[in-house]
């Protein structure tokens, strides 16, 4: 018993103990985030017969052929019945997209997420994404490894300032083995889990990123989201292209924040049945628009991926940058479970590729590549929606590896992420609490 008591001060009271703590939190988040892409595969195939189904076109499921096209229409609805009562008895926290609940609990709740969180967060997401919902795993990922660094640190009774480390150790190694970024995992949250950036909590979300990331490489190797060609600055007489592409992107990033609300309030204006329905029969106006755009179905990266690299053309890139904005407020609005961290890069990539190749048709003496200006868009549009610049340069430089666009991208985010800021002072998540009368902004930040 003795030496029980004083494993458990080791752990609570002591800077190797923390370490220790980190480490922990590192390997139940790369657990977590290797189940829930499985889960969320495993269910995206049960309903489609694919892995994933955004760029299978208009056609049937292989599992469902006697319903021909018509599986789009009812398989948001299928999934909302199912995912709708689920959150709706068990956790509520877990309905929407996830951040700004674990910001919640490290300002206010000291780090204190009930431990059913994770469980019911990563099944109603990945039911909702699977059955066509049209937003991201990051989101989520980031409230179940948070839950479980919470849930961890509740169990051992470790105090409050240290709790909060621990549930931004569960968001950072959630980030890093789900995008294969551990950086961009640390910063992401010390940026906007803590705000507040100090060398107590930078080593140890460095520790559990790079534990997250180890292992989950370890279960599904070196996987990555995107597989594209490198992309360079041609000559420096384009970075005024790049800078405009930021002056638009954060206007875009902070339309796309704005609208998602907005949708949000004109669901909750329409809907008077309980609540537990609302994603069973929302998913009815979800269903209808997968039907007519298909390539909305799920998270997206293959789309996103080919329309980074030029095979969609102009108008049929800002048709999907409209369609995702769309279908992800719509997914929120009727109560579905996911991030939006993946539809802004989505939105972004549009977006900026459009604008790469409109530019190199003005301006076909430059040489430009209008891809590099999609990967550009994708982390200018997502500073521009969280307020995120450190994240949104690291998070696009670790998944493509490109360090030659690294200048354009700087400019971009830090342009976006000013306009935005200079629109308003609240991002897509702190948005979402100051709409409950919680503004932490004003707060002091913990660590």
């Amino acid at each position: 018993m003795a030496r029980g008591n004083r494993l458990h001060r080791m752990l609570v009271d002591t800077r190797p103990g923390l370490v220790a703590l980190a480490l922990i939190v590192g390997v139940g988040a790369g657990l977590g985030a290797v189940a829930f892409r499985y889960l969320i595969i495993g269910i995206t195939w049960l309903v489609t017969g694919r892995d994933d189904f955004s760029d299978a076109g208009r056609v049937a499921s292989t599992h469902l052929p006697w319903l021909g096209v018509w599986f789009l229409l009812l398989a948001p609805v299928l999934g909302g019945l199912v995912y709708g009562p689920l959150v709706h008895r068990f956790a509520r926290e877990a309905r929407g997209h996830g951040v700004p609940e674990v910001m919640y609990a490290v300002a206010r709740n000291g780090g204190r997420i009930p431990p059913r969180v994770a469980a019911v967060k990563a099944l109603a997401s990945a039911l909702c994404i699977g059955t066509g919902g049209s937003v991201g795993r990051e989101g989520p990922i980031v409230q179940i490894g948070s839950a479980l660094g919470s849930s961890i640190g509740g169990w051992l009774r470790v105090p409050s300032h240290r709790l909060v480390l621990m549930v931004a150790c569960g968001a950072a190694g959630g980030i890093s083995a789900t995008f294969n970024a551990p950086i961009a995992g640390v910063v992401f949250g010390l940026e906007l889990i803590l705000r507040a950036f100090t060398a107590e909590a930078f080593g140890v979300l460095v520790l559990s990123s790079v534990t997250a990331n180890l292992l989950a490489r370890s279960l599904v190797g070196d996987d990555t989201i995107f597989h594209l060609p490198r992309f360079a600055l041609g000559s420096p007489a384009e970075l005024p292209l790049y800078a405009l592409l930021g002056l638009g992107a954060g206007l875009v990033g902070w339309g796309f924040s704005r609208f998602l609300y907005l949708v949000e309030d004109a669901c909750d204006a329409m809907w008077r049945g309980p609540e537990w329905l609302r994603p069973g029969v929302g998913g009815l106006l979800l269903g209808a628009l997968l039907l007519a755009l298909p390539q909305m179905y799920g998270v997206g990266y293959p789309v996103l991926q080919s329309g980074i690299t030029g095979a969609y053309a102009v108008g049929f890139l800002l048709l999907l940058a409209a369609g995702k904005m769309v279908a992800t407020s719509l997914t929120i609005g009727i109560g579905g479970s996911g991030g939006v961290f993946a539809p802004s890069l989505f939105v972004g990539g549009m977006v900026g590729t459009a604008y790469g190749v409109a530019v190199h048709a003005v301006l076909p003496g430059l040489d430009l590549s209008p891809g590099a200006f999609g990967l550009v868009g994708m982390a200018a549009v997502f500073a521009g929606a969280a307020h995120a610049p450190i994240t949104a340069v690291l998070i696009v430089f670790e998944l493509t590896g490109d360090y030659p666009i690294i200048l354009p991208l700087m400019a971009a985010v830090a342009l976006a992420t000013g306009v935005s800021h200079l629109i308003s002072r609240e991002n897509i998540y702190t948005l979402k609490l100051v709409r409950r009368g919680v503004d932490i902004q004003s707060e002091p930040s913990r660590t």
